[in-house]
């Protein structure tokens, strides 16, 4: 009887190790398959905004997002948050601009592949969303007027290449915004409508020069995509893209039991949704109700794509025309973050909440309750080592 207990226990763990050989269904072959880089599509035109894939408006873009001069103080870029060498994002709990935000920078790899952005989903396009954090008092905190001042003063002849002629700027103020600081807000009252439409037009024209920069951020290939594509291949792993038995484990449990593919599906493990998974406050920040209150900010934006700045027709408005607008699960929901890279850029979640993988894997364990709303997630029982295994899966969506 011992031996036969004995034969069993060898067997279970020859079925997990697979003696170095991945054991999956075809079932779970094709779920890996779907997650793996070479699934990823084309990216697809930008519709709303014709320089999108102009390289001239993607190199003056590449200028004005590492430009310190597009900013109040002359010391904050969007690169100051979006650190080239650190997957253009700054390994803070919240970001620090010109003041320290309440909000967790994003990595930019595959951003322009988003339908909504931030993590709230406050901006429905990427070059509306370029737009924010320039007016944004805590991080660029400068104003549209000023922006447009700069750009004919340093970039003008650049910039008419490429969108034509800039409007006349002589009889507009150094500083206006109807965004900005009291001063600045009376100062843009007091223009003329042909002088706000001209500033929010190279204000707009800004954004979608950095926004065609932006769609060249692609994800980079990384072990768990050489051993997806030979796992459907059937070809044998190199050695050094073979994964362990922990590692196909923990991909067992992401696809299976743990249930993590339900959001963090596709190429880039992210549904694009929101979800509110019960992620607790952090202390002394304001309060923010994610997805819930972005809704009316992305409606109100005039340079959202049913805005007069929009490129194209009123077609490639569906996201925003079809957007929920109104629903309890709308509270405290935040965008389902992509994997790729996720090991070597912690904290994480919207605010930096988790300092380490484990501290999430055991948050989505415990699947505590919401502190408003109700949170999606439930308990798993998964055990020390099914954790550890977990952790080990996502290490490899990292070069």
């Amino acid at each position: 009887m011992r031996r036969v207990v004995r034969f069993l226990a060898l067997a279970a763990v020859l079925l997990i190790a697979g003696c170095g050989k991945p054991q999956f269904s075809d079932a779970e072959k094709k779920t890996i398959a779907s997650l793996a880089l070479n699934a990823l599509p084309a990216l697809k035109p930008d519709t709303t905004n014709r320089f999108a894939d102009v390289p001239a408006a993607a190199a003056l873009g590449s200028t004005l997002f590492f430009d310190q001069g597009m900013s109040h103080d002359g010391n904050v870029s969007c690169s100051t948050c979006h650190k080239i060498d650190r997957q253009f994002q700054d390994d803070l709990p919240q970001a620090v601009g010109v003041g320290r935000t309440n909000r967790r920078s994003m990595p930019l790899a595959g951003v322009a592949r988003n339908p909504w952005f931030f993590w709230d989903g406050r901006r429905d396009s990427l070059w509306a969303q370029a737009l924010t954090p320039l007016e944004n008092p805590l991080e660029q905190a400068g104003n549209r007027a000023a922006f447009a001042h700069y750009i004919q003063q340093r970039f003008g002849a650049r910039y008419e290449r490429i969108f034509g002629p800039l409007p006349d700027l002589s009889a507009v103020p150094a500083n206006a915004s109807p965004l900005g600081n009291e001063a600045e807000q009376a100062a843009w009252k007091a223009m003329t409508a042909a002088q706000m439409d001209g500033v929010n037009r190279v204000f707009a024209n800004i954004g979608k020069a950095i926004a065609a920069f932006e769609r060249s951020i692609e994800p980079a290939q990384t072990r768990f995509d050489r051993f997806a594509i030979d796992l459907a291949s059937g070809a044998e792993p190199k050695a050094d893209d073979a994964f362990s038995p922990e590692e196909m484990l923990g991909l067992k449990l992401f696809i299976g039991k743990a249930n993590c593919v339900t959001c963090h599906n596709g190429p880039r493990f992210t549904d694009n949704s929101f979800h509110n998974t019960g992620v607790p406050l952090v202390k002394d920040l304001p309060l923010d109700r994610g997805r819930f209150d972005a809704v009316a900010q992305v409606q109100a934006d005039p340079f959202n794509c049913f805005g007069a700045f929009r490129d194209g027709d009123a077609g490639a408005c569906g996201e925003l025309r079809f957007m929920v607008k109104d629903a309890p699960e709308l509270m405290r929901a935040y965008k389902t973050p992509s994997l790729r890279g996720a090991a070597t850029r912690p904290p994480y979640m919207h605010a930096g909440q988790f300092s380490s993988l484990e501290e999430v894997v055991a948050h989505y364990a415990k699947a505590q309750a919401a502190v408003e709303g109700t949170s999606e997630v439930h308990p798993l029982q998964l055990s020390d080592r099914e954790r550890a295994a977990l952790v080990a899966f996502l290490k490899t969506l990292s070069d």
